[in-house]
């Protein structure tokens, strides 16, 4: 594992008013030919808006807009929209995010919206309705598969403190709720588990990248591996972090010692993830694909 010779990537911008506090938790896409960055950010005000950047070469920033891309519309989520997730499909580009309002039942839920991809790379931002497919319930960190399997759509989300799986049909009614994955006690996740990126296909069935946190709050990043055609059989769970706060950026600012992810990107044989640290800015780190696969 390597961490980006220019980390942070994305720093604060103290003329923005959106972003003049905290950019972090970025979501990403590899479409054409660049890596396009969702990132949440927050100004004075602390309300969460999302962001957009890219790279041509993943590594490096070299297109950043000066205003929000998506920002809060409706009253469940009037004090921000977070943490981005975006996958592409059949032309679209669908988002999830988590959706944080003053609802007294439940003050953040997950949220789905969609964009022609077509749009998405030309800048148009012309988002579609913003669907809760488990309203009222408190829930976050979703992220959807970028292929159906076995016809349906799969969602992996957190009803704290599992992960858990759901389907749907048409991505309004989700169904078959099941905690997937649970905390281990004395271990780096024993506190509670959660997605990061959408799972990436490879050969040997889908790489995941999930957060763990334990009883002290520190926020590392694990992986699976999930068989190809049961998103409910997991073949591999990382016993150790790939990746946990270590550096300045990572163990100081906002909320200390985390390392979050919404996305990550597969480029030649280097997963390519994207994070936030500390809850104030934007890095990246880089992995050898085998680094993540269970050894024989």
């Amino acid at each position: 594992m390597k961490r980006f010779d220019n980390n942070p990537i994305l720093h604060p911008v103290p003329g923005h008013y959106w972003e003049n506090r905290n950019v972090f938790n970025a979501g990403v896409l590899h479409a054409g030919n660049r890596v396009h960055i969702l990132y949440r950010a927050q100004g004075d005000d602390g309300v969460s808006r999302i962001g957009y950047a890219s790279s041509s070469d993943g590594y490096s920033i070299d297109t950043r807009q000066p205003e929000p891309v998506f920002i809060p519309k409706n009253s469940y989520e009037n004090l921000g929209c977070e943490d981005p997730r975006l996958i592409q499909m059949d032309g679209e580009c669908l988002m999830t995010y988590t959706a944080y309002g003053n609802n007294p039942r439940a003050a953040y839920q997950v949220s789905i919206t969609e964009i022609s991809l077509e749009d998405f790379l030309s800048n148009n931002w012309n988002w579609g309705d913003r669907l809760l497919p488990f309203e009222g319930i408190l829930n976050k960190n979703a992220v959807i598969f970028p292929r159906k399997i076995n016809g349906s759509y799969v969602m992996y989300h957190r009803i704290e403190p599992d992960l858990c799986v759901a389907y749907s049909d048409d991505l309004k009614r989700w169904c078959q709720l099941k905690a997937l994955m649970h905390p281990r006690l004395g271990h780096w996740d024993s506190l509670k588990v959660g997605s990061a990126g959408p799972p990436i296909k490879i050969n040997e069935g889908w790489l995941f990248i999930y957060h763990g946190v334990d009883h002290d709050y520190v926020y590392r990043l694990g992986n699976l591996l999930i068989d190809k055609k049961n998103p409910e059989n997991i073949l591999y769970r990382s016993e150790k972090p790939i990746l946990e706060p270590q550096e300045p950026y990572e163990k100081f600012g906002l909320v200390p010692n985390v390392v979050f992810s919404c996305g990550s990107v597969l480029l030649d044989d280097k997963l390519l993830i994207y994070y936030g640290g500390a809850d104030s800015v934007v890095c990246g780190a880089e992995f050898e694909l085998g680094e993540l696969l269970p050894k024989a």
